[in-house]
């Protein structure tokens, strides 16, 4: 008796199923994974048009599966060249045999291996050597100069974007009008005190080179391989 009454209350529910559906013929298009699930005969006839709306709903969703997996792949192989570039970065700067050298030798990275337009130093020790540059500022670090940029120190984060304009003025000076986008890095001593040697910009002439949000990983680990290589030498060496 039971058993009968169930069948009962599902042919009715079907039947009210099928009359919904003709009340509502859009109904697929706001449900189209529904689509995937039905059981469609094989028969011609109206039923074919719903197996066609299947067959696209799949190949839909199969173009966008290869979308997202082409820009996984092209992503993938933009990390892998980053870390390439910053490995050999990091050899670059062990190698040097003073401070000055391993300065020179990471803007020329900068500028040449990661495309910076204008590269910028701030160091809050002085350095031997480096008279005759002019990417390098030596403020010491109580200096209001570098009051602007005590949040970035603090955080021990890289910015990127579009500088606040006292940030920009210090940093670029008389060619400030031709960066529209820059990289902030932050040298922090890679010990428990995290003393802080400086600060290192990536200026670009593209305003969506660098943005707020994007990445900053393979930016940090730059600025640690830059504290640790100075870190080597007398006077950057921290207790």
């Amino acid at each position: 008796m039971n058993h009968a009454s169930s069948d009962q209350h599902e042919r009715i529910g079907a039947h009210e199923v099928a009359a919904y559906l003709r009340r509502h013929p859009e109904f697929l298009r706001q449900f189209p994974d529904l689509t995937l699930s039905l059981v469609v005969p094989r028969d011609a006839g109206p039923t074919a048009s719903l197996a066609s709306y299947q067959l696209e709903v799949l190949r839909d969703k199969n173009r966008e599966l290869n979308r997202r997996l082409q820009e996984l792949f092209a992503n993938a192989q933009v990390n892998e060249r980053l870390a390439v570039r910053t490995h050999q970065l990091a050899l670059a700067l062990m190698r040097q045999p003073d401070p000055a050298a391993t300065l020179r030798a990471m803007t020329a990275a900068l500028a040449e291996d990661f495309h910076g337009d204008l590269i910028r130093i701030v160091l809050f020790h002085p350095v031997d050597g480096l008279d005759d540059v002019d990417w390098l500022q030596v403020i010491p670090e109580d200096d209001p100069l570098i009051d602007s940029f005590r949040d970035c120190l603090s955080e021990g984060e890289p910015l990127c974007g579009r500088l606040q304009p006292e940030k920009h003025r210090l940093l670029y000076a008389m060619r400030s009008e031709e960066v529209q986008s820059s990289a902030l890095l932050p040298v922090v001593a890679q010990t428990q005190s995290g003393d802080h040697l400086g600060l290192v910009a990536v200026g670009s002439r593209d305003p969506n080179r660098f943005y707020p949000g994007m990445g900053t990983l393979f930016l940090r680990m730059m600025a640690d391989t830059l504290a640790t290589a100075l870190q080597r030498f007398g006077g950057f060496r921290v207790a």
